[in-house]
């Protein structure tokens, strides 16, 4: 396809367009410059986000001028769309430690398709905490009227509750809308990208530039990255899957996406990356043959995505720790990074060092209940099937040695070729 438009309609990409015509108008104004938006209400991005950001990737692949916002000023307001209450309002330092991150964020992953053109990041703070509040009311509030602001669903919705919606946050389109204006006559941008839940914002925002200026621009929002069962994708029982590997490992991350149910694989693979559809509709279709192999389609995704996030140096960090991790992997080399990122995915136990060096292994696999008895422990070690790391336990008397250690902390467990175990000495 030649139209990012077309292109992003047919991967599913496209939840609602200002102008039915936004495909010929984008293909006839070519080059266009548009913008998405990112409040850092945290230090990270996360999954959730890519939908923006592969937006961004996708008009940059196609030869646009892609502008990535991250909301220095309107994050310190918060954005009520999708919230049945008000956010917990952040201070200046945690603001621009926040910006700070997200920039590092989409520098890196916009970064690596920059052979395709040129990358920006802005930061709305710029031009918005300058502006006083008396010009403010006076230059921006006077163009919105508060009948169809009233109106907006997200707005109703919030009114209807006991907690209501506060002034703050019932300013934030005005401050989105600005964005969009500045953006226009600043950098000439006319197109401005993000989730369904931004739709209201979106149209204030081209209406906004329409009052001011008598010219046209245009909102487009992606769907929601939501799974199968209408739940966020993105949400794990510890959390969200950030996209910064100081809050998440390169093999968290990855495992993630390796778990997406068949129901919901895909769809992501459409949305998450650059597989062309036709690649996408052959593995689809594989997955319904006798011979297909559980969770190739799923290995897939997660190669992809973990190497637009982390690079190909944090995918082949990924496929390490998966492969040394692996029951059953022969001559696994263990470092203290691929033991981090197992504890939680095997039986892990934390141990006084006292109770661990120079004691009997027997004891210590018994005493952290990682094996059923003593003697089975024994027929164990008879049989040949207990390792301590790399070495094989073949003395039912054998002891921890500090050079069993790994990083001077962890102890890994290897009980036949299926099951591992691991001591951490607290």
């Amino acid at each position: 396809m030649k139209n990012v438009i077309e292109a992003l309609r047919a991967r599913g990409l496209v939840e609602a367009e200002t102008n039915p015509a936004l495909s010929e108008i984008v293909e006839k104004n070519k080059p266009i410059s548009l913008y998405c938006g990112f409040d850092p209400t945290a230090d990270s991005l996360h999954l959730g986000h890519m939908m923006g950001i592969m937006g961004l990737a996708w008009f940059l692949k196609f030869g646009h001028r892609p502008v990535a916002l991250v909301g220095g000023a309107t994050g310190i307001i918060g954005d009520p769309s999708g919230k049945s209450q008000e956010r917990n309002l952040l201070n200046q330092e945690e603001i621009r430690k926040n910006v700070t991150g997200i920039q590092k964020i989409l520098e890196s992953i916009l970064g690596r398709l920059g052979k395709q053109g040129p990358i920006t990041v802005l930061n709305n703070n710029d031009w918005l905490y300058p502006m006083s509040c008396v010009d403010f009311l006076r230059d921006v509030g006077r163009h919105f009227r508060l009948g169809p602001m009233l109106g907006r669903d997200n707005v109703r919705a919030r009114l209807a509750t006991e907690e209501g919606m506060s002034y703050t946050e019932f300013s934030y389109m005005l401050l989105q809308a600005y964005d969009f204006y500045h953006l226009f006559t600043n950098n000439n941008v006319t197109l401005q990208i993000g989730g369904a839940d931004q739709w209201g914002n979106i149209t204030a925002g081209v209406d906004f530039v329409r009052r001011l200026t008598g010219k046209e621009v245009w909102g487009l929002t992606f769907p929601l990255l939501l799974r199968s069962d209408g739940k966020k994708f993105g949400k794990s029982e510890k959390g969200a899957i950030w996209l910064s590997e100081d809050k998440l490992s390169c093999y968290d991350f990855y495992q993630y996406l390796f778990r997406t149910s068949d129901d919901d694989v895909i769809r992501l693979m459409k949305a998450l990356t650059f597989l062309d559809l036709e690649e996408i509709s052959a593995i689809e279709a594989s997955m319904k043959r006798q011979d297909y192999v559980p969770n190739t389609a799923q290995k897939r995704l997660a190669e992809e995505v973990t190497r637009l996030v982390h690079g190909e140096e944090g995918l082949k960090k990924a496929l390490l720790i998966t492969a040394q991790a692996k029951p059953g992997t022969e001559e696994a080399v263990f470092t203290g990074e691929v033991v981090r990122a197992l504890i939680g995915q095997v039986p892990s136990k934390g141990l006084p060092r006292g109770e661990v060096v120079g004691a009997k292994i027997v004891d210590i696999l018994s005493f952290a209940s990682f094996m059923p008895s003593k003697a089975e422990t024994r027929r164990l070690i008879k049989n040949g099937g207990l390792s301590l790391g790399a070495r094989k336990i073949v003395d039912e008397f054998d002891v921890v040695k500090e050079s069993d250690l790994i990083d001077q902390k962890f102890l890994v467990f290897s009980m036949g070729k299926k099951n591992r175990s691991i001591v951490e000495v607290v």
